[in-house]
């Protein structure tokens, strides 16, 4: 046992104002949702697996403002064609990207509104140098009223004397 902690205690569940919370309460209520599944967590962690290739994440970004071939994703992304096509190949099989015929060209695109925000949200977080982005400022509305203090006098101090004046 760790020598901070108190008998009958368990820091794991610790919401440090000495109380217990029960390990299956959540803490913000109002992301209160399901707990995923293993087949959830499997598909979530292969979808990110795939999307933390920079050329395949580079892709998808493109992909998601609208469609190209793949002599153009080559172009902007600056990689050879067959390795384009590689590319594409796993993110269509992944469900990602949607490939579409017009005569002898194929043109790809994401349509997954869920990809696109995903896509949206991560280039919202993170700043153009690389690191995180500052989050936007809350809504006023959402800000926490701060009432002014009151003008009252200063009780800190104490109130001079009759003594005191005298001098």
């Amino acid at each position: 046992m760790d020598a901070r902690t108190e008998p009958g205690s368990d820091p794991a569940t610790d919401t440090g104002s000495g109380t217990d919370i029960d390990a299956g309460t959540a803490i913000n209520p109002a992301l209160d949702r399901q707990e995923p599944t293993e087949l959830q967590l499997a598909a979530a962690a292969d979808t990110f697996a795939l999307l933390a290739s920079p050329a395949r994440l580079h892709l998808v970004s493109l992909m998601s403002t609208g469609r190209f071939d793949v002599g153009s994703l080559a172009a902007k992304v600056g990689l050879s064609l067959p390795t384009i096509s590689q590319h594409l190949s796993k993110l269509r099989l992944a469900g990602i990207v949607s490939a579409h015929r017009e005569g002898r060209h194929s043109f790809y695109t994401v349509e997954d509104p869920h990809v696109l925000s995903l896509v949206e949200q991560i280039f919202e977080h993170i700043a153009p140098d690389g690191t995180l982005a500052p989050d936007p400022p809350m809504p006023v509305t959402a800000r926490p009223a701060v009432r002014p203090a009151a003008s009252s006098p200063d009780t800190s101090l104490p109130a001079p004397s009759d003594k005191d004046s005298r001098a």
